[in-house]
């Protein structure tokens, strides 16, 4: 089967989001320091406008305020100042647990969660609800036959019967990339995919990727990486942060450029595009 028919045998039933599938404005998050006894500042002056049907990278250095951000288009935590708006649903004023259901999540927490003894199928059928207990009663013949999809876009469908103890950590990867698209969300977001993966693993990863960017399927994903090879050539966007603020954000090729990437991250790097992949290597000294 081609993508393009897996993709209408996933395509949802539901409507599309109207409206930005995230807007921020004005945002920061504070956090308590025990060490210094008061508030201190995690994320500051955001705004930005995700629409509906983008696909997004965010990348900065290490405290950044990137999974920060992540964690809000997640509406797994609130904004300290500010407006969050997910889905057309402003963040305070929802009951973020249906909130949640249309949105699609992968990151550390969610490989640590899974049955390490339940074969690939039934890791990505636990999907459907947004649990990780399997309901038998509830999940019916199409939740199998959408799995099976799944798992075939992903590159999986010969690991079917694989435990997910068994697989590599790339394999486990896109298992849980299938797995958050299960529910039929609007809205995908992924905290570094790719992190510890080697070079087969993480080209699988990306395209893996790229299949879930499928039209077809509706999809708004963000992601958040360290390194732009790890950016899928269907990014439309993307978004440089450092301490704790946006430097820059907009179109794909008007962000990924030397200059910008190299403030961002301090360093002086030559930022590459060769048929849609980016590279950034360290600029050689004069």
């Amino acid at each position: 089967m081609s993508i393009e028919d897996l993709s209408r045998e996933l395509a949802g039933q539901g409507d599309a989001a109207r409206g930005p599938a995230v807007a921020a404005e004005d945002v920061s998050v504070f956090r308590w320091s025990k060490r210094l006894h008061e508030r201190v500042p995690i994320l500051e002056d955001i705004n930005l406008t995700i629409r509906a049907g983008e696909h997004w990278s965010i990348l900065g250095p290490n405290g950044a305020g990137k999974t920060t951000l992540l964690h809000l288009a997640a509406a797994n935590s609130h904004p300290s100042t500010g407006t969050v708006d997910v889905l057309g649903k402003r963040l305070g004023r929802v009951d973020v647990r249906a909130l949640r259901e249309r949105i699609g999540l992968v990151d550390a927490r969610t490989a640590s969660s899974i049955p390490r003894k339940r074969p690939a199928l039934e890791t990505v059928e636990s999907g459907a609800f947004s649990s990780i207990a399997l309901q038998h009663q509830r999940l019916e013949a199409s939740h199998r036959r959408r799995a099976d999809a799944l798992l075939e876009m992903v590159g999986l469908g010969y690991a079917r019967e694989r435990l997910f103890d068994e697989c590599s950590q790339g394999e486990r990867q896109r298992i849980l990339l299938a797995r958050a698209v299960m529910p039929n969300p609007e809205l995908l977001l992924l905290d570094e995919p790719a992190s510890g993966l080697d070079l087969p693993s993480r080209e699988q990863l990306v395209a893996a990727m790229v299949a879930m960017s499928s039209p077809e399927l509706g999809l708004t994903t963000i992601t958040v990486t360290h390194h732009l090879e790890e950016i899928p050539p269907t990014a439309t966007h993307a978004m440089l942060m450092a301490d704790r603020r946006i430097v820059a954000q907009g179109r794909i090729e008007q962000v990924l450029t030397s200059e910008l990437v190299s403030a961002c991250f301090e360093v002086p790097v030559e930022v590459a595009r060769n048929n849609d992949r980016w590279t950034a290597t360290l600029r050689a000294a004069t």
